[in-house]
């Protein structure tokens, strides 16, 4: 089920509770209410005097200061979760890991050698009712195959290693052809699926599935025992979380027009997450083909089916929600029971990476949106100064709404970067 209509809310009143943050990713709140924000570590438009080595974990005081709990965490820190008295961190690499932050400030390590680097990373964690953790792993490439674009990912600049499927794959054989930036210039390569760059791959051949994987929501014990997988084909659940009735959602952020397989006008999603199930990618966008004339780019060809096997897969899932293209949604939160918007999911909205993930046109989201449930309408709120809205979460005291922004951040037309490195900042906005 999903709504393409999008209705807008009334302004909200808000206030500046934190400023001057360094490219902040996720938010957190303990059981008194005192607020947590994970630095991402990355350093875009900084000077190199002022390079952060690694990710960081800020407390936020009250009077909007912050004092420093970690850092040189592997960068990106991508997700930030307090369970137990201790904060969950999700470390995007390299390679990426799972660590825990206890109250002694002791860093240890939940699982390690999590895929990477690549397009996406381990992103969001969530503690389920069954006291395991649940984390999301992006995939390696926009859709399936590695080509040169990323070199133009402005937290990459290089190429990666391959995507590892999560269910066994027979592959079509279909091989792109694109520029080889190890090569002369001018030169051309053919690179195939779930491979790495360079290498062909043939019809009908196999590629055995792994754990972990790319494109996926994976669980463990509070400890990293039992590591498994719980769902496959995301290309990058970046938002996991769950609701009152013990459902996973994950925001679904489709594949970009950009790379040797590029896709156009795709919509980013809202899923629930069940066992067992398949979500379409590489080759379907909530559950449509992306065969499918809408799906034509503006700078390649028509996508053909990477997998030849969809018959033995689960079928593919079709979404709760469609956002706008590259709307990118992120974290998202739901409002506790004492709210006027109980059960609501409040998600942010980042926004779209023009010119490289798509052709020039007007911005699209950088806003914070309220889904309802009983009818799946998107309602965007009203809000202002909001840069890269990147996470939402209700504290646990006040009941409040607050909302963290990335900051600044944006592609010139040769993909060169514009950001303000001390742009993140935190807001309080009071929905009652």
């Amino acid at each position: 089920m999903s709504m393409p209509h999008t209705f807008s809310d009334h302004k909200y009143p808000q206030r500046l509770a934190a400023a001057k943050l360094s490219f902040p990713t996720s938010l957190t709140f303990d059981d008194k209410g005192t607020a947590y924000v994970a630095e991402s570590g990355l350093d875009f438009g900084m000077e190199s005097d002022e390079k952060m080595a690694g990710g960081r974990i800020l407390k936020i005081l009250h009077d909007g200061g912050c004092e420093v709990l970690k850092d040189s965490l592997r960068q990106p820190v991508n997700g930030l979760v307090f369970y137990k008295g201790a904060l969950y961190i999700s470390e995007g690499g390299h390679p990426g890991r799972l660590s825990r932050l206890d109250a002694d400030g002791s860093l240890v390590t939940i699982l390690d050698g999590l895929p990477g680097p690549g397009n996406y990373q381990t992103n969001m964690m969530a503690i389920g009712p069954d006291s395991k953790i649940y984390f999301s792993q992006g995939a390696m490439t926009n859709s399936g195959i590695i080509g040169p674009d990323s070199y133009s990912l402005s937290w990459l600049r290089r190429l990666h290693p391959h995507d590892i499927p999560g269910y066994d794959v027979v592959l079509s054989g279909i091989n792109a052809e694109s520029s080889n930036p190890l090569g002369e210039k001018g030169g051309k390569v053919l690179t195939g699926a779930f491979v790495p760059f360079g290498t062909k791959t043939l019809p009908n051949q196999t590629v055995p599935s792994r754990i972990p994987c790319t494109a996926a929501v994976m669980r463990c014990d509070l400890d990293g025992g039992n590591l498994e997988l719980f769902a496959w084909g995301f290309r990058n659940a970046y938002g996991l979380g769950f609701m009152p009735d013990g459902r996973l959602l994950a925001t679904e952020q489709s594949p970009d027009d950009r790379g040797s397989r590029p896709v156009g006008n795709a919509p980013d999603l809202l899923f629930e997450v069940r066992k067992g199930c398949w979500y379409g990618w590489p080759d379907f966008i909530g559950g449509e083909p992306v065969t499918h004339p809408k799906f034509m780019p503006s700078r390649g060809n028509q996508p053909a089916f990477l997998l030849e096997n969809h018959g033995s897969l689960p079928p593919p899932e079709p979404p709760l929600v469609r956002f706008p293209t590259h709307s990118t949604p992120v974290k998202f939160d739901v409002a506790p029971s004492k709210s006027r918007w109980a059960g609501q999911i409040f998600v942010a909205l980042y926004g779209d990476i023009r010119p490289m993930a798509a052709p020039a046109g007007p911005n699209a989201a950088r806003t914070v949106s309220r889904i309802d449930p009983t009818d799946w309408t998107v309602h965007n709120l009203a809000l202002e100064g909001l840069a890269r809205p990147i996470d939402v979460r209700f504290n646990t005291v006040d009941g409040m709404l607050y909302v963290l922004d990335f900051g600044r951040f944006e592609l010139g037309p040769k993909h060169e970067i514009s950001a303000d490195s001390r742009g993140g900042c935190l807001w309080q906005v009071d929905l009652d």
